[in-house]
């Protein structure tokens, strides 16, 4: 009889379970050995690379940003409120367990539903009880809960990697253009004064009659030129000071007096080859990855919708109308509450809550996809221009060279008046650009050795 009757209670209990509809193919990942990346996508935290160009100033600018900035610390606040969920769904696995203490004073009315004597009078009553709440995760949504809510969690905990290695990023980018900027005006400072001298020498050689007004135009023109340009580069330190303040957290006129110099900077040499497995360590890679594992759990709990859900609850306590007979053994109440969840007409509404989450997932896996190859187009095309740069450098370290000794040799040409003023001008227009250009190319160097560390989560070492 008892086994008939478990099995009838079986069958009810699987004829009330609700139809999940035809199975879901999730839209496919993009392989990483596909794209040359190691199938272990690896959680190593992100090392302070920007201390590797071995400038303490810079490394206080970004440790205050990553102390100062709001919108880091908003990332930072969505992982504390993702810890304190999965904390809270840690819980589920358990029963619950509660306790209850009233007290109260109150009087009973005479037309109510109690009877004399307690009716018309006022009495004392209390309740001590505690219960326990159960709910038993036989079908594994509880397990998928706790997984989802981990998942979530490293993802914003990547999130926030991501947005400090953004964050740091843009700071070094800043103040290697302000490095740039400082290294410009002291060009454009000696510009100004050989402006100046070919002034002086031009007005010297009008006055006995050598050169005509329109040399000494020229001369003027120049001298005006270069102290154009004087202006604007002081504008762009302005603001570029300004951006530096602004990433750090601090007031606009925090930087005023940074000027920093390329020659304080450094950074090791960027290797030939690099292993493409690195960029399994980005911390986007790591959190789109992670994304798309909760949309996997979040399809496992909308599928246990489906299925009868059993709660068991029970209770023990004493309560007494008096409080002198609350302690009694006669007060003593105890009760059992089971309880069981059957989704036999929800079946509709369950379906599209479903097919939603699987949607869901194959947006995840699209982000993922994107992600995975954005990065390698961004290692790729950082690693290229670092290598470029460098063979840049040293076709531009000869036409330097060259343009110098052009120029110096026409400047003592000038000087002995064998040479005219547009020649000494136009090379040394011709100096002053390749000088420009060396201290550009410097700059860009270190920008693309900065974008390499990026898009590679930090470093270029196998082991960091």
């Amino acid at each position: 009889m008892l086994l008939k009757n478990v099995v009838l209670s079986s069958l009810i209990l699987l004829g009330a379970c609700a139809s999940p509809g035809p199975a879901h193919k999730p839209a496919p990942m993009k392989a990483l050995n596909a794209v040359g990346l190691s199938d272990q996508v690896q959680t190593t935290p992100m090392p302070q690379w920007w201390t590797r160009l071995g400038d303490p100033v810079l490394t206080q600018l970004v440790e205050t940003a990553a102390q100062e900035q709001p919108n880091l610390k908003l990332v930072q606040a969505r992982v504390e409120r993702m810890l304190a969920l999965a904390d809270a769904s840690k819980t589920s696995l358990t029963p619950q367990m509660s306790a209850t203490a009233e007290f109260s004073r109150q009087r009973f009315t005479e037309h109510g539903l109690y009877p004399p004597p307690l009716a018309g009078n006022t009495y004392n009553s209390g309740t001590l009880q505690t219960g326990m709440s159960w709910n038993p995760d036989w079908l594994g949504q509880h397990t998928a809960e706790i997984a989802l809510a981990l998942n979530q969690v490293q993802a914003s905990q990547a999130d926030a990697r991501a947005a400090l290695n953004l964050l740091a990023t843009q700071i070094t980018r800043g103040y290697i253009a302000l490095a740039k900027l400082a290294e410009q005006q002291v060009l454009i400072q000696d510009a100004l004064n050989q402006r100046q001298q070919v002034l002086t020498l031009t007005t010297q050689r009008v006055e006995a009659g050598l050169d005509t007004q329109l040399e000494l135009l020229m001369a003027q023109a120049g001298l005006q030129e270069a102290q154009s340009q004087v202006e604007v580069v002081n504008e762009q330190i302005s603001l570029v000071r300004h951006q530096l303040a602004a990433l750090s957290g601090q007031p606009p006129q925090a930087c005023d007096q940074l000027l920093p110099r390329l020659s304080q900077l450094h950074f090791t040499d960027v290797p030939q080859a690099l292993g493409a497995d690195l960029l399994g360590r980005r911390s986007d890679v790591w959190a789109a990855r992670m994304r798309v594992e909760a949309a996997t759990q979040d399809i496992k709990i909308a599928q246990t919708q489906f299925y009868p859900n059993v709660n068991i609850g029970a209770f023990v306590g004493l309560n007494a109308i008096g409080l002198d007979q609350l302690l009694n053994s006669g007060s003593l109440q105890v009760g059992v509450a089971p309880a069981i969840h059957l989704p036999i007409f929800q079946a509709d509404r369950l379906r599209a809550q479903l097919k939603g989450k699987e949607a869901e997932l194959d947006v995840a896996i699209a982000t993922y996809n994107s992600t995975v190859l954005e990065a390698v187009r961004e290692a790729s095309d950082a690693l290229s221009s670092s290598q470029s740069i460098a063979r840049q450098q040293n076709d531009q370290a000869k036409a330097l060279a060259l343009s110098k000794s052009v120029y110096e040799l026409n400047l003592e040409r000038f000087k002995a008046g064998v040479a005219n003023q547009v020649t000494v001008l136009n090379s040394q227009g011709q100096w002053f650009a390749q000088r420009r250009s060396a201290v550009d190319l410097l700059a860009r160097q270190f920008d693309s050795h900065v974008l390499l560390m990026k898009s590679l989560g930090g470093y270029w070492q196998e082991t960091p």
